[in-house]
Formats: structure tokens, C-alpha cells, sequence
């Protein structure tokens, strides 16, 4: 039986490490989390936040989904898009998800992110 979600892995070529801090830990807000030493060797970074966690994987070959994304659920979503733009990060929202709130954005490496916040009126 399935409990939760542990962590989603995106990738990023490799040698972009200190680009992809930036991004987590300085526009999302995300705290670099240490890799086992035998997996620190790989190269890539880890970030937490709350209960989520994000694995970026060096990878080579990186070519990023068009389509594939997590969703990450937010609080203050207007403010926190707001952060992101102030970082240089372009937002694009979408409505097509009834009850939410939501855009998407992408990192450095080019994954796509979306953001997400249940609507409040929908809630009440």
C-alpha cells in the first residue's frame, strides 16, 4: 500500500549545481538537505521544504519534458508568485483547474514546476 510520496528526482546537466541553488534555496525558499557521500559523488543537489522534497540528478543526456511536471502545493500563492518574478522567474498562470489556484514555472534546467493552492471560495 502506497503512504506517500518520498521525494521526485528532475535532472540537470551536469556542472549546474550552484545555478539550481540559486533557484531552490534562494527563489523557492528550499533548504539543500546533504546527499550520502556515495551519492554526493554523482553530483546534483537535494532541497526540502515543509513535508516535499526535490532530488535534482546530474545528468548528461538532460533534455527537459515539455509536459512532465510535480505539482507542488503552496500557501499564499500570489505572494509566492510574486518571489519568483522578483527572481527573475517567468510565471504563467493557468485556470483550468477547477477549486485551485495554480501556475507553472520552470527551473534553471528547464523542468517544469507547478504551483498550486485550492481556492479559497471553492473551500468555503
Amino acid at each position: 500500500m502506497l503512504v506517500a510520496v518520498d521525494h521526485v528526482q528532475l535532472a540537470a546537466l551536469p556542472g549546474t549545481e550552484d545555478t539550481l541553488r540559486r533557484f531552490y534555496a534562494d527563489a523557492l525558499g528550499m533548504t539543500e538537505i546533504p546527499k550520502p557521500p556515495v551519492l554526493a559523488a554523482r553530483g546534483g543537489c537535494w532541497f526540502a521544504a515543509g513535508g516535499v522534497q526535490l532530488h535534482l540528478g546530474v545528468d548528461p543526456g538532460h533534455r527537459p519534458s515539455p509536459k512532465a511536471h510535480p505539482g507542488l502545493r503552496v500557501a499564499g500563492i500570489d505572494a509566492f508568485a510574486a518571489r519568483l518574478a522578483s527572481h527573475g522567474v517567468e510565471v504563467t498562470w493557468d485556470d483550468n483547474l477547477p477549486g485551485h489556484r495554480r501556475f507553472y514555472a520552470q527551473d534553471p534546467a528547464g523542468n517544469r514546476l507547478e504551483f498550486l493552492e485550492p481556492d479559497a471560495a471553492a473551500e468555503a
